[in-house]
């Protein structure tokens, strides 16, 4: 070996280099698929579907080992994750478990939306994609703040981020606190509040349809109104009623919901919009069913999970008004169903979906405004305002009672 010239003794060490850095990558890469694996296993236990659970995983390789990141809000979850870190207690790897909420967060586990639609995205950033959105008065909980966001879930579960100027974080006695007080429904689709009692002031606030607030007075022409943040405003009687008694006189029947659903033709499709100001194909009809006092699962794909199946063989004569219909990509020997879109059937062959904006369209070949795509991609029906002790399903009612009653 001395003999050999210096460059082939260079080579043959280079050599020996590149195969133990070959060797230490291959199992670093073992024990990482391992590690994946496992939280794999725990997250389908735990945590089926991330959207709704909270399941966040962040791994990364550091020097000859790695550094794991689990954020969960299941005790149980977090215990299942311990004991997998136990079986790889050996191994070169850095667990950081943590069982939310976060102490970033303090006494202020739950917020009330403050802005008439608060935007939920999926990372703490204005840029990351829109979610979902929450509406004024909507109580949210709250997992964790990083700089001037939060991390929420909305009363149907969904998880995301909103930035800190939409919400008003509260205390559990806060939070009773509000409870307590009066509140009304704001019920055209779009309207203001003003910082005296005339149309002509300066508005405090836009409002959209479905927003609650606190009511100071409400004896006149214009009420007196409090935002969650405690900021006061007028608006025209007119144009809300007392929770309690809208709560009390509204639920889903065949004509309320599609006398809703066709009161917002035209508004535009937007991605991730629950509201009257641009909704997605499920923000929709979550919306519709919405305001006639019933919480229905945000997306198409969750959706399609809950109520009564009326057709999967396009025979519309079985489906009654209210119906949601799903459209989508249907199952085969290798691939599962996937539902992409879905609508809200009004009778007379037709139903009302967000498309570009909310329109009618028809599944009748005759009509002029035959829907020949969506006809083709047409997967079920199913029927929610029949629907007996659904666990997926969740009265207005709920989320607005008072916690110590």
């Amino acid at each position: 070996m001395n003999d050999m010239p210096l460059a082939c003794r260079w080579i043959v060490a280079m050599g020996a280099l590149a195969a133990g850095l070959g060797a230490c990558r291959e199992a670093q890469e073992a024990l990482e698929a391992k590690v994946r694996a496992g939280l794999q296993t725990i997250q389908q236990r735990f945590a089926p579907d991330k959207r709704t659970e909270l399941f966040l995983t962040e791994i990364k390789p550091k020097n000859d080992s790695l550094v794991i990141r689990v954020e969960v809000g299941r005790l149980q979850a977090k215990e299942a994750l311990d004991s997998f870190a136990l079986t790889l207690k050996n191994a070169p790897v850095q667990w950081h478990i943590h069982l939310l909420p976060d102490r970033s967060v303090g006494d202020k586990d739950t917020a009330i939306v403050n802005i008439s639609v608060c935007n939920i995205r999926s990372h703490p950033d204005h840029a990351a994609e829109l979610v979902t959105q929450a509406l004024m008065g909507m109580p949210l909980k709250i997992w964790k703040k990083q700089g001037n966001w939060y991390l929420v879930q909305t009363p149907d579960q969904y998880l995301g981020w909103v930035d800190g100027g939409g919400i008003q974080p509260m205390t559990q006695s806060q939070l009773v606190q509000w409870h307590q007080k009066p509140k009304a429904i704001f019920l055209p689709l779009f309207g203001m509040a003003y910082q005296k009692a005339a149309k002509e002031s300066i508005p405090v606030t836009d409002l959209v349809a479905g927003n609650v607030f606190a009511v100071i007075q409400n004896k006149s022409q214009f009420w007196q109104i409090a935002l969650p943040d405690g900021k006061e405003a007028y608006l025209p009687a007119s144009q809300c009623q007392m929770l309690h008694a809208w709560m009390a006189n509204t639920y889903p029947t065949e004509q309320s919901l599609v006398a809703t659903a066709q009161r917002m033709i035209g508004i535009p499709y937007l991605w991730g919009g629950t509201s009257t100001k641009g909704m997605d194909c499920s923000g929709f009809t979550k919306t519709v069913y919405w305001l006639n006092g019933l919480i229905i699962p945000r997306d198409a794909s969750q959706q399609v999970r809950v109520g009564e199946e009326v057709d999967s063989r396009r025979d519309f004569a079985r489906l009654r008004p209210g119906d949601l219909l799903f459209f989508g990509k249907p199952a085969t020997d290798t691939t599962a169903e996937k539902v992409v879109h879905v609508g809200m059937w009004i009778g007379n062959g037709e139903f009302i979906h967000a498309s570009g904006k909310v329109r009618i369209s028809s599944m009748n070949p005759q009509a002029p405004h035959f829907d020949q795509y969506e006809y083709k991609r047409y997967l079920r029906a199913k029927r929610i305002i029949h629907s007996k002790g659904e666990p997926h399903l969740v009265p207005v009612q709920k989320i607005f009672r008072n916690p110590l009653n």
